[in-house]
């Protein structure tokens, strides 16, 4: 009998980058993804089946994620972006010393694109297979990945959750039960009042409560906030049991375990919505920056290439070793480290479901939320990482591969909990969101967010030719709000990735929303627009256009 479940959370995420520039923060964000995450994942899905091995991990594809990949311009430019790559190596073939290194890159690249070809350039559709398969799951999350406990109305969440379901149906072909929330950020029922702006206290749902609501059954929390949960009650086939909230603190091992799944209760009743926390010593084996795998001499170096935008030839070396002093990759070397570290990968998870086991005499889970992107792309041989762990614990006793949905239905929740706020950001709150110096970006998002309700009501009100006028220009209005309220944009400020790219993509859908209202104003005016207003929003349809329709009906109060 197996001690309990490992659960492998992978989540895939872009912000919308397609017509918005190409390098070093555009479109080759999203080619380079393709290239070193998604097309080798599904490459390792489908290994593992061919000798009877079930992937078993959950994977979310943000809906903002799955227009893109799903888009024409998309389909179109990463082949040429393919071809501009294996031009690359075929010059640095020339180069005696990076000779043998060029020509792996070329058949690698010879690979990929033979596997583009055979899904017939249609990721979305290769994962939905996978998944109807039962080889994974597919999980959902908030259209273009709005910081939910920011948001300033309860409308926007409503609307950025059935936008990213409307998305995900559309391009997968059914509704995900399971969620990524974005950046893990929380926030329960209860009293809160707005950072800027609006200084006026309100009482806001919990966002497990606006999940639950259109049929979402689990999503994923950072540790600290099933430490810090409070008990509500227990939920069995007799029912629910009301309980104090000080029962938590007397039995740690029951109620503030992050190996147990819980249900969430914001509203001191039963809940069939399920959080899953990271558990912290199995996600550091791979995150840490001191210890984690990735940081190890023998793989590929992700920060050295040859010129700005060109392939990468070098090896880490060392932690601590500049990029000048970096020594060629050896790929012969590589097999070793991925034994090792895939063997004490699985040594860790299964350690800990025997301690657990052995503590409480329950089935432990141990739950490893990661970025997708780690995986092929900041570490190259993550993906082999990954088939080589998963093949270990299928032959393993003691560990259940399952993905989230299955260990919910096969090990149904009794603990029902309230959550407290918080993110899995640096301090595990949202001061990566929310700094005072960039206030602006939320005084600029609440604005828009009252102005986009105001006018959404005013629509709904207009007859006749007036309203078929305005509804077109509301519902781009409402596309430009959604990305506006993206939270890679203060992310990438605040951690200093890209400020100055974030600070124009803020100021740039900002400025089309402001523009997609003005003609909805000038609409229900019965004025025409300036000639000046229409050559820019069709420029905004262009550069701002999704394949699913937008429906301003999704901002429900």
């Amino acid at each position: 009998m197996a001690d309990g479940s490992f659960v492998l959370v992978l989540h895939g995420h872009l912000p919308w980058v397609v017509n918005h520039g190409r390098w070093p923060h555009g479109e080759s964000w999203l080619f380079e993804a393709a290239l070193g995450v998604y097309l080798p994942m599904l490459q390792v899905v489908e290994e593992l089946a061919q000798v009877g091995v079930r992937a078993g991990f959950s994977l979310g594809l943000t809906p903002v994620l799955l227009e893109q990949l799903a888009s024409e311009r998309f389909k179109r430019g990463f082949p040429a972006w393919l071809d501009e790559r294996l031009a690359l190596a075929r010059r640095d073939a020339g180069d005696a010393d990076l000779h043998g290194l060029a020509l792996r890159w070329e058949a690698h690249l010879l690979e990929i694109r033979d596997r583009w070809l055979a899904i017939g350039a249609d990721l979305p559709a290769a994962f939905a297979a996978q998944a109807h398969e039962g080889r994974i799951e597919l999980l959902t999350s908030l259209a273009t990945h709005g910081y939910a406990p920011l948001l300033l109305h309860d409308a926007s969440i409503r609307a950025q959750l059935s936008a990213g379901l409307a998305i995900s149906e559309r391009h997968l072909g059914f509704r995900p039960t399971g969620l990524w929330l974005p950046e893990c950020a929380y926030r329960p029922a209860g009293p809160w009042t707005p950072p800027v702006l609006h200084g006026n206290e309100r009482i806001r749902q919990g966002v497990d409560q606006l999940l639950a609501e259109q049929g979402i059954t689990h999503f994923f929390v950072d540790n600290h906030l099933a430490k810090g949960a409070l008990s509500e009650g227990l939920q069995g086939p007799e029912g629910f049991t009301k309980l104090g909230w000080e029962v938590a603190g007397q039995d740690p091992n029951l109620w503030r375990n992050p190996m147990r799944p819980q249900r969430v209760g914001s509203h001191g009743g039963p809940s069939e919505i399920v959080a899953f926390a990271r558990h912290p010593e199995v996600s550091e084996t791979v995150w840490s920056g001191a210890v984690g795998y990735p940081g190890d001499a023998r793989y590929l170096e992700f920060h050295k290439k040859v010129g700005d935008d060109g392939l990468r030839y070098w090896r880490v070396t060392g932690r601590d070793i500049g990029l000048g002093g970096k020594h060629l990759y050896e790929p012969d070397a590589v097999p070793g480290a991925l034994f090792e570290h895939s063997q004490h990968f699985v040594y860790t998870v299964k350690r800990i479901l025997a301690g657990h086991r052995a503590l409480t005499g329950d089935d432990g889970c141990v739950v490893a939320p990661f970025d997708a992107e780690l995986f092929g792309h900041w570490w190259h041989e993550g993906p082999r990482f990954l088939r080589d762990v998963l093949l270990t614990m299928h032959h393993d006793p003691a560990i259940r591969v399952q993905t989230a949905r299955e260990r919910r239905a096969s090990h149904p929740p009794e603990l029902v909990v309230r959550l407290p706020e918080g993110s899995w950001g640096d301090g595990g709150d949202h001061r990566v969101w929310w700094k005072d110096e960039y206030r602006w970006i939320w005084e600029a998002a609440y604005r828009a967010e009252d102005r986009f309700l105001g006018l959404r009501w005013r629509v709904s009100q207009a007859r006749g030719a007036v309203g078929r006028r305005a509804r077109p220009w509301l519902a781009h209005a409402a596309r430009e709000l959604l990305l506006l309220q993206s939270s890679d944009w203060p992310f990438v400020i605040t951690t200093g990735g890209a400020v100055d790219y974030g600070y124009q993509r803020i100021t740039g859908h900002q400025i089309r929303y402001d523009r997609c209202c003005q003609a909805v104003e000038d609409a229900l005016a019965g004025r025409s627009s300036d000639p000046v207003l229409k050559q820019e929003l069709k420029l905004a349809l262009t550069v701002d256009s999704w394949a699913t329709e937008v429906d301003p009906g999704w901002w429900r109060e």
